[in-house]
């Protein structure tokens, strides 16, 4: 499924709700596992707007999780600052 687009006025006002929030899923070394997506999933099910935390230093790699993410479960892509990204759905 492609990943849901939003206007920049929009993105922005999810930015800002997202600013309090603590990450609710963790990707470590093993990278983007099933059992990631799944928790991902059910998280933006729970709460539409969530924090993810990973912790590779590889910026490319974060990249690829944040739109492999993304698409893979139909969510807008808001926010990808050093290790967090933040989707909404």
């Amino acid at each position: 499924m492609p990943q849901i687009e939003l206007t920049p006025t929009e993105r922005k006002a999810h930015r800002a709700d997202a600013h309090h929030l603590d990450p609710v899923v963790m990707i470590g070394g093993d990278g983007l596992t099933d059992a990631v997506r799944k928790e991902t999933d059910a998280a933006l099910n729970a709460h539409g707007l969530i924090k993810i935390r990973v912790l590779g230093d590889d910026r490319a790699a974060r990249d690829a999780i944040y739109s492999q993410l993304a698409d893979e479960l139909n969510a807008a892509p808001i926010q990808h600052i050093g290790k967090l990204l933040v989707l909404w759905r």
